[in-house]
This record gives C-alpha cells, sequence and structure tokens, in this order.
C-alpha cells in the first residue's frame, strides 16, 4: 500500500510555503541572521500578557461563544470604528477566529462553490492561492509591477473579471512588498465589485503600520461595500501577538453567519486566554503600537539608505514592515540569490516567486528584526552584492 496514493488531490496539487522553508533552513543555526519570517521581535507588551496571566489565576479557561467573547466583539467593533471608519454589530457581525489565517479559511468555504473564481494580486501572502485551491475555488492571480510600487490596477481588475468571478480578495498594506493602494485605484475597484456584484475580502492586518503621510482606507467604507465585504484583522502584527493566533472579520450578519458554522465544527471557538489578552490590547495597548510603529519606521528608512549607498533598486514601502528589492540584475533567479545569500553571508531573505510568480527577481527581507543585526546584514549584502558585480564585470571584460 502506497500511503501517498490516499493523499487527496487537493492537497497534493498545493506546494509548501516557500517562507517556512527558509525558514527550516536556518533553523538550529546560530550564525545566521535571519530576515525572514513576518514576525515582529517585540515581545507582546506586559500589560497584554499580565491579562491573560491574571485571567487564568482566576481559573478563565472555558469555552466560549462560537463568536467569540461580548466584550471582545464589543471591543473590536469599537476599534473598527475608530480605525477604519466602519460600524459593525457586535453580537451578529463580527467572528472571533484563530489568527486571521483561519477567518481567510472560513471565509473562503462559506463563499465558494467548485470552480469558482477568486481575484487576488500577486506578489501575495503564500496562504491566499492554496487557501481558494482547499475551499473548491479557482485562483486568478492578477500581476502588479514595481513601476506601479505594487499597487492594484483597477483596469487589470476589469480585465480579468469573468461570469465565473465570485470573489476579489486585497491586502494593503501588503505583504510581502509593503505596497499601499492608491484612493483613487481603491474607488475604481470598489466601483467594479458593486458593477459584477463582487464580494470582496480585504486582509487589513497591517493597517496601523502605515509611513505614508494619507491615513488609511478601507475598500469596506466605499459606496456600496459594506453590504458586500469581509473585513479581517488581527493582534499578530500591530500588536506583537503572532503566538496568541488571534484574528476576526466584520462582515453582513449572513457571511459571519454562514462563517460561524464552519467555525463551530472545526475551531469551536478561540482559546480564552488570547480573547482576554486581546481585550486588554484594544483598550490600553494604542502606546505600545506607536512606540513599535516609531521603530519599524526607522529601521525601514535605515534599509532604504543602505540599499540606495550599494546601488540596488527598491522601491520605498508604504506599509507593513518588508522591503522587497529588485535583484535582476545579478543573472539569478530570485531563490538562486536567497540560497547563495544563506550560504555566503549567513543572512536570510524570502525568494520572491514564494509570494507567487509576479514576485519573480525579488527577495523579501522583513525589518522587524533588531537594528545591530540589519546594520550586519545590510554590510554582509553589500559585500555580497559587490562580488557579484565584480564577477559580472569580469564576464563583460571577457
Amino acid at each position: 500500500m502506497s500511503l501517498d496514493d490516499k493523499i487527496s488531490d487537493r492537497v497534493r496539487s498545493i506546494p509548501k510555503s516557500g517562507i517556512r522553508d527558509f525558514f527550516e533552513l536556518v533553523q538550529g543555526r546560530d550564525d545566521v541572521i535571519s530576515l525572514g519570517v513576518g514576525e515582529p521581535d517585540f515581545a507582546t507588551p506586559w500589560h497584554i500578557r499580565e491579562a491573560a496571566i491574571y485571567s487564568l489565576e482566576r481559573g478563565e479557561t472555558s469555552y466560549t461563544s462560537n463568536l467569540g467573547m461580548p466584550k471582545l466583539r464589543q471591543c473590536i467593533t469599537d476599534y473598527v470604528l475608530k480605525q477604519f471608519d466602519v460600524a459593525y454589530d457586535p453580537a451578529s457581525e463580527v467572528i472571533v477566529t484563530v489568527g486571521v489565517s483561519e477567518a481567510l479559511d472560513l471565509a473562503f468555504r462559506a463563499l465558494l462553490n467548485e470552480g469558482d473564481e477568486v481575484l487576488y494580486h500577486e506578489p501575495c501572502y503564500v496562504s491566499y492561492n492554496p487557501g481558494i485551491v482547499l475551499a473548491g475555488g479557482k485562483p486568478v492571480p492578477i500581476q502588479t509591477r514595481a513601476e506601479d510600487h505594487f499597487a492594484l490596477m483597477a483596469k487589470d481588475v476589469e480585465e480579468a473579471i469573468t461570469p465565473r468571478t465570485r470573489v476579489l480578495m486585497l491586502n494593503f498594506p501588503t505583504n510581502p512588498t509593503g505596497a499601499v493602494e492608491p484612493l483613487g485605484e481603491l474607488e475604481k475597484i470598489a466601483a467594479l465589485c458593486v458593477k459584477h456584484d463582487l464580494i470582496c475580502i480585504t486582509d487589513e492586518i497591517y493597517s496601523e503600520l502605515l509611513y505614508t503621510t494619507e491615513d488609511h482606507v478601507s475598500i469596506a467604507t466605499m459606496p456600496g461595500m459594506r453590504e458586500r465585504t469581509i473585513l479581517m484583522h488581527g493582534f499578530s502584527k500591530a500588536f506583537a501577538m503572532t503566538g496568541w493566533r488571534l484574528g476576526y472579520a466584520c462582515a453582513p450578519a449572513v457571511l459571519t453567519d454562514a462563517m460561524m458554522k464552519i467555525h463551530q465544527y472545526s475551531m469551536l471557538c478561540a482559546p480564552i486566554m488570547s480573547q482576554m489578552a486581546a481585550i486588554e490590547a484594544l483598550e490600553n495597548g494604542a502606546p505600545a503600537v506607536e512606540e513599535m510603529h516609531r521603530s519599524y519606521a526607522m529601521r525601514r528608512n535605515l534599509l532604504l539608505g543602505a540599499f540606495d549607498e550599494m546601488g540596488l533598486e527598491c522601491f520605498p514601502p508604504g506599509g507593513a514592515f518588508y522591503v522587497f528589492p529588485k535583484i535582476c540584475e545579478f543573472g539569478l533567479t530570485s531563490k538562486e540569490f536567497a540560497m547563495r545569500f544563506l550560504e555566503e553571508e549567513s543572512v536570510a531573505v524570502v525568494p520572491g516567486d514564494a509570494f507567487g510568480a509576479a514576485g519573480e527577481g525579488h527577495v523579501r527581507a522583513c525589518y522587524a528584526t533588531g537594528v545591530d543585526d540589519l546594520r550586519t546584514a545590510m554590510e554582509r549584502l553589500g559585500n555580497f552584492v559587490g562580488r557579484l558585480r565584480d564577477v559580472g564585470d569580469m564576464k563583460v571584460a571577457g
């Protein structure tokens, strides 16, 4: 008997995460500086951890409502109204999930019939394509371009829409590029969703981490969009709570109810300790978020300055905590570049093609890493690209 033959075709068809492949390569190596995994280097602020500790000491270890604790859902709607300028009913239009990843899975499975098309922009977070496939949908990537600062162009969305298109998936600010969406393009895309009766899923996990003069705008605020949008957010990035695994989705009640049906038979509910911590984060976490944001902005500028000095092309990311420099000049694939950089200089970055074909020719570096390590990594990158250019010059001269 071959156990390989027992694996479902859907699971067999999806690749393992390119990010995790590189994460596994650096495990157990003390000499490597990792700019690979998108995780804050800050510990969760103490007052948030303390809230969870106190909840455990009080013996609060039970299940909660499938939708999440009522107090947390009220805190979420208060926060979303302030952060995104969209009002939701905490009793019926919010579902608390085990990270935004679960929220995405619930939304795809609640919305898609076999073969329904989901449009999404690439380069993108690695889970979108497999999540669509696992829900029986058909992924339809739309390429974004460096010359557009990796923004999604409405004309490209319009060209991709077919009679089978059911959902548009957005993520701004974007992982891996740090792109933000221009307001004019977002308005045009919203109009297309209304015109073609599309549901929009918008993953706005990096919305607090902006480095532009403009405020973050959610597509859910646009005319005709609140009633057709699932707005997703969570605590991992801005609040440095990756390991707490807590996210949420806000949407019209008929959509959250459909997601809840799946959630109650799979996860049941998010852990109560994480929910207690999240209440504290939303009520009192703003100063820590602002402090971390200032630190990320400084690190972003450090990397962009280093790239400029070494002549490495990279557009200034408008949000998140990633840079996506272009490495085409060296005649290497993104994976070859990343592997050689790891082997020769002990610095880990993620190949751009891990985020879809549109990412080829780039690598992603996460600057949610200690400043001293970032400076050392940039010195090593300067040495590395210098050697690659010297070799290139020698080939030309030869």
